[in-house]
């Protein structure tokens, strides 16, 4: 097993297409643990890594829903492009490839490079739904985005990296550090920073219970349309229904009351801490994910914002991600896979 102190340059290209990124961590090295390499890493990308730099990571990436591209520069890195677009493919249908396909060349014309996101758990209607969003962006806006998507994928590979070359004794505190990378670019940015809160849910009866998610089962995210950036700074409620025998109809819903699952803010990338426990089976019912939109924006049409949707019981193993797309005056919503 390779010792993280002598990781090489192949390595780092690995986690990164650019050569300057890997000669620089290289450089930089060796690291003690993951986070010292994150940090090395950030601090290299962001400011270290020149426009070139930037572009050559990007073409070292495959169009969504495409074979792993021909400039890339390592197999593990072709490797971990597959497994991080698995969701995308696994949810895509010959009519939404197609569409893809399209978006992507159009994408690519306008901007000059593939479109860059972090994939990994994104199905392949979030993905498009993503990308005819970005494609409204100014080209040095959408620039500075891939760059950041860029080093969310970073982010998770080197989680892989040093998961694959840790030693016995730390192979607990990186995997943990991984799950906390692959949760975060899943629901597509860090939670990190974001508002924890106690729930007001029954304790399991059991002792000990191991759990296979690796995120809570409710997740959201806030785009800002008129800014062309994430929402922070919003605070969101998570409630349940407590009659949650009968499906409300329009007008009655609140007369049977709702019960806080959690309450969070959302962070610089637009998403919020854990709105609920991360527990296997989602308890089925009406839920109300509400959004303090009139605070954010005290000039907009909305004083807040309320989602209403119904798990049933075929369904407490899924997992529901909210976004919402919002503006002065309008919004729109989809469920996530």
């Amino acid at each position: 097993m390779e010792s993280l102190y002598n990781l090489g340059e192949k390595e780092w290209l690995a986690c990164c297409g650019s050569l300057k990124f890997a000669q620089e961590m290289f450089s930089a090295g060796p690291f003690s643990n993951y986070q010292d390499a994150l940090t090395a890493a950030t601090d290299i990308w962001f400011n270290k890594v020149d426009v070139n730099g930037w572009l050559e990571a990007f073409a070292a990436h495959p169009q969504i829903g495409e074979s792993p591209s021909k400039t890339h520069k390592s197999p593990t890195s072709a490797q971990w492009s597959k497994g991080e677009q698995s969701t995308a493919l696994a949810t895509a249908t010959d009519s939404t490839l197609q569409e893809l396909y399209e978006w992507n060349i159009r994408y690519r014309q306008k901007f000059g490079f593939v479109f860059l996101i972090f994939a990994s758990g994104r199905s392949t209607p979030e993905i498009l739904a993503e990308m005819k969003r970005r494609y409204q962006n100014r080209p040095i806006g959408e620039f500075e985005l891939a760059a950041k998507e860029q080093m969310k994928i970073t982010e998770l590979r080197l989680s892989k990296l040093f998961s694959a070359n840790t030693t016995p004794d730390s192979t607990t505190k990186i995997q943990n550090t991984a799950d906390v990378v692959t949760k975060a670019g899943e629901d597509r940015v860090s939670i990190i920073g974001g508002h924890l809160t106690a729930l007001n849910q029954t304790p399991s009866s059991k002792p000990s219970e191991i759990f296979t998610r690796t995120r809570p089962p409710i997740t959201t995210h806030v785009l800002d349309v008129a800014r062309g950036s994430p929402a922070d700074g919003i605070e969101v409620n998570l409630e349940m229904l407590n009659n949650n025998q009968s499906r409300p109809t329009f007008g009655d819903s609140d007369k049977y009351g709702w019960k806080l699952q959690g309450a969070s803010i959302t962070d610089k990338d637009g998403r919020s801490g854990h709105l609920m426990n991360i527990v296997d089976d989602l308890n089925p019912g009406v839920y109300r994910i509400s959004f303090n939109t009139g605070k954010y924006n005290p000039y907009g049409f909305f004083p807040y914002v309320s989602i209403v949707f119904e798990v049933k019981e075929s369904q407490k193993l899924e997992h529901f991600h909210v976004p919402l797309l919002l503006s002065p005056f309008s919004f729109s919503t989809y469920r996530g896979s």
